[in-house]
């Protein structure tokens, strides 16, 4: 069971205390032989991710224990809690506020480089997708995905890399939350089966670093 503690605190605190940020580079340590292979070969142009969205180590005034996992969808941000009060800050790219789920779930599954399937609701939004897509650099669900159950149950919601890094920092017309490919790498080997998530309800975070809220409406999930 995740401590009732941890849900109480969703709407008692804000992540908009957080003070200094110090950029924290991507290693190429964490990539297997495959994932070098990949994405030499990505669909996808080199995105310059905003500074703001780029991976940081910042103070974290929270109190959800070390090894958890935040979402921050006002912001655009996604925490790993670390020990001493750090964490480590990813930007995001999330969905729009009617697709998205919040609350607290656990890590029920992960898997590299993942097949995607799209859901009903998918295709009828979406319109002519196929039925299944396995797992590469032309993939939507990118390097990485974590899978969120919630009592017992898989919550349809996904922690994932993308084919479109340009568009970390906006919301899309899909409730999943995406990474960079280097980012979903680097949580994946923090992350494991059974680690908690807090995804944060919208207002309940802080605001977005960039001027104005970005939006955008592209495929994926």
């Amino acid at each position: 069971m995740i401590p009732k503690a941890i849900v109480v605190v969703l709407a008692g605190l804000s992540l908009g205390a957080c003070v200094t940020a110090t950029p924290e580079p991507a290693s190429e340590a964490t990539l297997k032989p495959r994932d070098r292979e990949y994405l030499a070969r990505a669909p996808y142009a080199k995105a310059s991710i905003p500074a703001p969205y780029q991976r940081h180590i910042v103070d974290y005034h929270r109190t959800e224990a070390p090894g958890t996992i935040v979402v921050d969808s006002d912001a655009r941000f996604l925490y790993y809690v670390l020990p001493n009060k750090k964490a480590i800050r990813y930007g995001v790219t999330v969905g729009e506020e009617a697709l998205a789920f919040s609350g607290v779930a656990r890590v029920g599954n992960m898997a590299e480089w993942p097949g995607w399937t799209p859901t009903p609701d998918i295709k009828r939004r979406m319109g002519d997708v196929p039925n299944h897509v396995e797992g590469g650099p032309h993939n939507p669900l990118g390097a990485r995905a974590l899978y969120l159950h919630a009592n017992g149950k898989d919550t349809l919601y996904r922690i994932h890399g993308t084919n479109q890094p340009e568009y970390i920092g906006s919301a899309i017309s899909s409730g999943c939350i995406r990474l960079t490919n280097e980012d979903i790498i680097d949580l994946y080997t923090r992350a494991k089966v059974g680690t908690p998530v807090v995804v944060l309800a919208p207002g309940a975070g802080g605001p977005s670093p960039m001027s104005s809220s970005r939006v955008a409406s592209v495929g994926g999930s």
